[in-house]
């Protein structure tokens, strides 16, 4: 028995295979174009320039978003998710670092991967220095260093120049898990020149690049509340257009604010000013959120500056703690400490990060801000960020305004959700130049905006007919709207939209549609909806008027009405699952939930019959199709009928009588998604009238029946497939019916040849997780796919996928311009060159205090930029040296006190050492033991030359010199006589400074030796005392 089943199984298969099927070089299967928010998203970063917005998801994909409704998805090379992403302003560049601490230089010019460079450390901080390729690299020991990226041979590499934990706060000698850098804030007007510096433990310390010495340190043990528990930082920003104050937020809910010098000018000031260095005692103020009452650590601050009074800061609580208000957003300005103006956002779900955009366009000069909010779940909820200010500023007046109400971003113009799809494509195109898409792209509203619709509601050539586009993207929506759309460039472009629901009632029906068909050479449209109820619309004739034909999803209640001849309802035994037409249009066959089919009349419509099929686990119909069947020499017309439970039956078209009396379905049965009628060689139902084989595609395998047996309630399986590590979701044929699309709900994608199912090609498109429908509910996503192998592929209500299979077909036009979204012929507006604003405050609260050495506003505003680039110029010699040793070198040239060292006052800097918080580092002890070793034969070197210089100054006084002597000098590039006198007089003043100074090391020097000798004879002391004790005892 086993062998004969072997011989006819052999026996069935065609040795040499399809030799005029679809080929695996002809295949390729890819994604073409992503289109809204993509799912997972967990990270935001802006450009303000460019105004381009990028998401990264946890899936590691990074979807960015330009002007006029430009935007691209691209995929990291790592599935992981992104700690910091942030742009390099005005660059095409965007810094991704991922989990694993690479760090990827996107060129979102090019739309590729242009560097990636591995980091050794685990990095806990990074930030990009505007206005240059340099960037700030925190890691968790504590260190910061410095990277550069050269965009000429796009790669990245580390400076010499760092910022060791010891120079800041000493050698550790706490737990090295509080030590670690947790932001790195340039300080505002004076990012080239100085840095704040916040670690995990509370230290919070300003760091001169220039002098490489911290300036101004503060929190720390500072920063302990009474009941001694140690809080963690967790998020910080500047409070202060120019870095006089910061806000920092901590692990158990608290949010304070603390004040930082701005106006140093470099170490010399500092040792003179003492109101601008040490440390500070202790913060400004506490802001009471209620983030400390739930233990709420805090996530994310961001400080919005704004004229007036309404600089606001924005602070977001942990998404984990899901607190009701973990969103809020306060007024920041002098009453702040006496009157805390605060509002709560209430977001339908918790948040992960947010970011404030700009919405306005070239067009619109109107200020436009967005403040768009990330979910947990990674769907993205928009507020106007006018609202609330307006909000916040009137809140305390007798009429407040109304609360911002968030908005769910989904896709452009679906008032409600997609349950059903078609897709039709390569017919004539009436959009040929780029001029035409642009101007059309320009009118559509953004992904992230409120404007829901097209305002004008009117296309400026009109719709006269469809057959004037290349492809056309037919929705049927959960509120019983139909639209269509214009899918021949990337961005779909409405068409005309109806809800008309027969020829008296032109209102939305508000039933979900469940399937659709859709026939253009006939004229017709079918739509069936979960009540039973079928509408046929029959078109009139193009062209089609077009006063008012191209009609907004929001226009008149008569939508469609125009090109609608006829609108025919019928009614079904339960909810429609599926709908095709006979080969001349003229027979529409229903199939419901409830297991009837029904088959109607078009000229009526008229129902010739409706037959119950009594499937033995599940009735529901899921897929039906009409086609002309070989049965004992005589061609029969059947229609072949697919139920929920994978069983084939096969009924007489013109009766409905069912021809077989057993039904055909495998061993263990899944659900059905699709059946196509096949020949020998693969041809299509409409290309051949009698057909041989039946694919009959599941859930959990593919299979190729003779349809002959079938008929005859016979199983006879010329051709199967069993997937095994993933569920089959939807199905369909390709390329007149000789390639199979399978799209699994991993997101895989396999292309399969007709009627072997040998493998062709496979593939995974990142982020596409996609799930079967649950009983009595709608779908999550819609597919629908063209006979050429394109596939639209709707998530939800918020992204779109859009693959194609064959090889070198192009689907779009103009999917260059929808995927640009740098404009590298941006022109800023003057005053907009650089990203510097320093803006005057106020001289009364605590914002109001002046820092010593700022300057007037009108000054700042035309010294500044200059001065700036001149500073940021520099940062490349600094950068390039090592301002530090490492530490192998350290121990390898630490000096002992043998070591006999020839000092020079030219070498040596005898300023006074700055204040350690937490002790002195290992070379600091070695260099002030060295320096008292020596001190005495250094100081007597000093006299000598104090006296020998101040006889030379005798000798050299002028004697009776002449105007003209000078002036002939000058002429030939020499230094007059006053210029020398004044050299040497600013020489003596500078070393008897330095003398000075010398004199207080001595001082400080001897106090040092006389605590050792103290402490020393204490030792002694208490030595004897406890040896005194072990005798007595």
């Amino acid at each position: 028995m086993f062998v004969k089943k072997l011989v006819e199984k052999a026996s069935l298969k065609k040795p040499g295979g399809n030799l005029d099927g679809l080929k695996s070089d002809e295949v390729n299967p890819r994604l073409i174009y992503h289109y809204g928010p993509p799912s997972g998203c967990n990270l935001l970063a802006y450009d303000p320039i460019q105004k381009i917005l990028a998401m990264s998801t946890i899936d590691g994909r990074i979807k960015l978003f330009g002007q006029d409704n430009t935007q691209f998805i691209m995929e990291s090379p790592e599935a992981v998710p992104s700690k910091f992403l942030q742009f390099i302003h005005n660059q095409p560049f965007l810094i991704n670092i991922n989990a694993k601490n690479h760090i990827e230089v996107w060129d979102i010019d090019m739309k590729s991967l242009a560097h990636v460079h591995v980091y050794n450390e685990e990095i806990t901080y990074f930030t990009v220095l505007q206005r240059t390729f340099y960037m700030y690299v925190g890691d968790s020991f504590g260190n910061v260093s410095v990277l550069k990226f050269d965009k000429d041979i796009c790669n990245i590499t580390q400076m010499q120049y760092r910022i060791p934990f010891a120079a800041v706060q000493g050698n550790p000698t706490e737990d090295l898990n509080d030590a670690a850098v947790m932001y790195i804030l340039p300080q505002p007007a004076a990012e080239s020149k100085r840095i704040l510096i916040i670690y995990k433990n509370g230290f919070v310390t300003l760091w001169s690049i220039q002098d490489s010495i911290p300036v101004f340190t503060t929190g720390g043990t500072l920063i302990y509340s009474q009941n001694h528990d140690t809080k963690k930082v967790t998020a910080a920003c500047w409070a202060c257009p120019f870095g006089s104050k910061v806000v920092i937020g901590y692990n158990n809910g608290e949010i304070l604010m603390w004040s930082v010098p701005h106006s140093i000018a470099s170490k010399t000031e500092l040792s003179t000013d003492k109101e601008l260095s040490g440390t500070q005692s202790g913060p400004l103020f506490k802001l009471n959120l209620g983030y400390k009452l739930d233990k709420t650590p805090i996530a994310r601050l961001k400080w919005a500056y704004a004229e007036g009074k309404a600089s606001r800061l924005y602070v977001l609580g942990a998404s984990e703690f899901g607190s009701a208000n973990s969103l809020q957003v306060v007024i920041i300005n002098e009453q702040t400490e006496t009157r805390t103006t605060k509002l709560g956002i209430t977001s339908p779900e918790p948040c992960v990060d947010f970011e404030i955009v700009s919405s306005g366009s070239e067009q619109n000069k109107q200020k436009d801000d967005i403040f768009l909010v990330v979910g947990k779940s990674g769907h993205v909820y928009l507020y106007d960020d006018i609202s609330i200010e307006k909000y916040l500023l009137q809140s305390q007046t007798r009429s407040p305004p109304s609360l911002p109400k968030e908005l769910k971003v989904r896709l452009p113009y679906a008032d409600s959700c997609i349950t059903v799809a078609k897709f039709i494509t390569d017919n004539p195109c009436m959009i040929s130049s780029a001029d035409e898409y642009l101007s059309l792209s320009k009118k559509i509203p953004t992904v992230f905006s409120f404007e829901a619709k097209q305002k004008d509601g009117s296309s400026s050539s009109g719709f006269s007919s469809f057959s004037n586009f290349k492809n056309i993207y037919i929705t049927g929506h959960s509120n019983g709207a139909v639209n269509f759309w214009d899918a021949s460039s990337p961005l779909l472009i409405p068409m005309v939209s109806f809800n008309q629901q027969s020829e008296d009632d032109q209102s939305l029906s508000g039933v979900p549609l469940t399937a659709l068909c859709y026939d253009m050479e006939a004229r017709l449209l079918v739509s069936g909806d979960q009540s039973g109820t079928v509408r046929i619309f029959k078109f009139k004739p193009e062209p089609y008027a077009t006063e008012s034909s191209f009609l907004s999803l929001q226009g008149s209640s008569k939508k469609g009405s125009n090109i609608i001849q006829s609108v025919k309802l019928v009614k079904v035994n339960g909810a429609v699952l599926s709908v095709t037409t006979s080969h001349d249009a003229k027979h529409i066959a229903i199939g419901s939930d409830q297991g009837y089919v029904s088959v109607i009349d078009t000229t009526g419509p008229t129902l010739l019959y409706e037959r119950h099929i009594a499937s033995e686990l599940s009735t529901a119909v899921i897929s039906l199709q009409f086609g002309m069947c070989s049965l004992h020499g005589f061609e029969k017309s059947v229609l072949v009928v697919a139920t929920k439970d994978s069983s084939a039956w096969a009924l007489e078209s013109e009766t409905g009588n069912i021809l077989n009396t057993a039904a055909v379905h495998p061993k263990k049965p899944s659900k059905a998604l699709f059946i196509q009628l096949l020949d020998e060689h693969g041809a299509s139902g409409r290309g051949s009238n009698v057909k041989d084989l039946l694919l009959f595609c599941s859930e959990k395998a593919v299979y190729v029946y003779s349809l002959p047996h079938v008929v005859q309630g016979v199983k006879k399986v010329c051709y199967k497939k069993k997937f095994n590590s993933s569920t089959c979701c939807w199905a369909s044929t390709c390329c007149s019916d000789t390639g199979l699309v399978l799209v699994f709900t991993n997101g895989k994608i396999e292309i399969r040849s007709l009627p072997e199912l040998s493998l062709l090609k496979a593939t995974s498109i990142r982020g596409l997780a996609l799930s079967t429908s649950k009983p009595n509910s709608l779908p999550e996503s819609s597919i629908c796919a063209s006979q050429n192998g394109d596939i639209i592929m709707v998530n939800g209500d918020q992204e779109v996928f859009i693959a194609s299979v064959l090889i070198h077909r192009e689907i779009f036009r103009h999917l260059d311009l929808a995927t640009q979204v740098y404009n590298k012929d941006l022109i800023l507006p003057q005053g907009k060159q650089s990203d510097l604003v320093v803006h005057k405050e106020k001289k009364k609260g605590i914002f109001g205090s002046m820092i010593k050495g700022s300057k007037p506003k009108h000054e700042l505003l035309e010294t500044e930029p200059e001065s700036a680039r001149e500073s940021f110029e520099e940062l490349s010699t600094l950068f390039s040296v090592a301002n530090f040793p490492l530490e192998s070198e350290t121990r390898e040239n630490l000096p002992t006190d043998e070591d006999d060292v020839e000092l020079d006052i030219d070498d040596i800097d005898i300023d006074g050492p700055e204040e350690k918080p937490k002790g002195k580092t290992m070379m600091a002890a070695l260099n002030k033991k060295k320096l008292t070793s020596t001190f005495n034969a250094f100081k007597g070197k000093l006299k000598e030359m104090n006296v020998k210089k101040e006889k030379e100054q005798v000798k050299e006084e002028p004697q009776d010199e002449k105007t003209g002597v000078d002036q002939i000098k000058k002429k030939y590039g020499f230094s007059s006589t006053s210029e020398t006198t004044s050299a040497a007089k600013m020489a003596q003043n500078k070393l008897s400074d330095n003398i000075k100074k010398l004199k207080g090391i001595n001082l400080r020097t001897a106090e040092m030796q006389d605590n050792a000798q103290t402490f020393s004879s204490m030792a002694k002391d208490l030595l004897r005392t406890a040896e005194n004790d072990r005798r007595a005892s």
